[in-house]
């Protein structure tokens, strides 16, 4: 799990969301066996370039995703070039992605004719391998995201070869249920099972950010314990231990445990120095806040600063502020001066010098006893 979701109790909000989503569709109407609806779509605005045809009933031996997604919506936008390398995957393999907006027609048009710069193509371009669709009058949006309860998008329905839906969730990690399905290796019934145990730990999830808001730690961990003991799928116990060290870091909590997790957080790091910059920067707000992570923040801004010279130009400046900050908070001016002078001289952008320059300042006058 990356460290950038991590680093603070956001992180127990997170996991309840993600799980939620999910697990939510085992009560709803539709849900994991149940049989996809028949769709109903307006408009078919892509179809792979001639080779898909519109789709109201699946057909027995093939494999569908049912995508819901909006042109407002910034995730589903930065999904859309991964659908289009599944549908080229899994191309003339019996497989179909449709991809349904409820959106005017004219609304999505804007869109297609918008240039993605990251990719240098049209969002046209991008999604000419699948099909991409609007359905004004929400009627396959009422079908399959109400019935299933599923409030945020992006979310993908796959449709196996029996017709049954096997899978509901976010399509960028489709990937290997659609390859499982695919290849008839999917496991329905233990897919439902982690899903029904991902249920009960959204309640707890819930009660756990309650408390740790409230600053009542030690009930949150007492919490996490309970249901860490209780649960078997070794993927929630590694949330739970994550969720565990990060409210026991934001406590200032710094046993040996947590030590050694962000440790080897800091180690899986290695060679991310965007990552490894943000995990600092977050070290830094915990000893704003009073946290006593202070020996982890000494580690931390020699593991940034070994990671400077492979960064990127434009987030250098940045790591070395990060770095200063941390080491003003330990109470090392002199190294902390080095640092910023260091983010200074590698900023190219003479806002961003005078931006750095006040804290700069600061730090000589600490140095001076001013």
């Amino acid at each position: 799990m990356k460290m950038r979701i991590l680093l603070n109790l956001t992180l127990c909000v997170a996991v309840c969301a993600m799980s939620f989503r999910a697990s939510d569709a085992l009560a709803a109407d539709l849900g994991i066996g149940s049989e996809a609806p028949a769709l109903d779509v307006e408009h078919w605005v892509q179809d792979g370039n001639g080779f898909f045809k519109p789709v109201t009933t699946f057909d027995a031996g093939k494999v569908y995703v049912v995508e819901f997604w909006a042109t407002w919506c910034g995730p589903c936008i930065a999904s859309m070039p991964h659908l289009a390398d599944l549908q080229n995957k899994y191309r003339g393999r019996g497989v179909q992605i449709v991809s349904i907006s409820d959106e005017s027609l004219d609304e999505v048009k804007v869109l297609l004719a918008r240039e993605n710069s990251d990719v240098g193509k049209t969002f046209e371009e991008i999604t000419a391998a699948y099909s991409l669709t609007t359905d004004p009058d929400r009627s396959s949006h009422i079908a399959y995201m109400e019935a299933a309860n599923q409030s945020g998008i992006p979310t993908s329905f796959l449709v196996g070869k029996t017709g049954l839906v096997e899978w509901i969730g976010h399509p960028m990690e489709l990937d290997g249920p659609l390859e499982a399905v695919v290849t008839d290796s999917w496991d329905r019934e233990a897919f439902k099972a982690e899903m029904k145990a991902k249920e009960a730990l959204d309640k707890s999830m819930q009660q756990i950010a309650m408390l740790a808001g409230a600053g009542k730690f030690d009930e949150a961990l007492k919490l996490i314990d309970e249901q860490a003991s209780a649960i078997k799928s070794e993927q929630i116990k590694t949330q739970l231990t994550a969720v565990k060290n990060s409210l026991k870091l934001s406590a200032g909590k710094l046993d040996d445990e947590v030590l050694a997790f962000y440790r080897g957080q800091m180690q899986e790091m290695k060679g991310d120095a965007y990552s490894m910059g943000r995990f600092g920067f977050s070290l830094y707000g915990q000893m704003q806040r009073g946290a006593d992570v202070g020996p982890l923040a000494k580690e931390a801004a020699v593991a940034i600063a070994a990671e400077v010279d492979g960064a990127d130009d434009e987030i250098k400046p940045l790591m070395y502020n990060t770095v200063s900050l941390l080491q003003d908070a330990l109470g090392n001016v002199d190294a902390a001066i080095k640092a910023q002078q260091a983010a200074i001289a590698a900023s190219e952008d003479p806002r961003q010098k005078e931006r750095l320059q006040p804290f700069l300042d600061q730090l000589m006058e600490k140095k001076e006893g001013k």
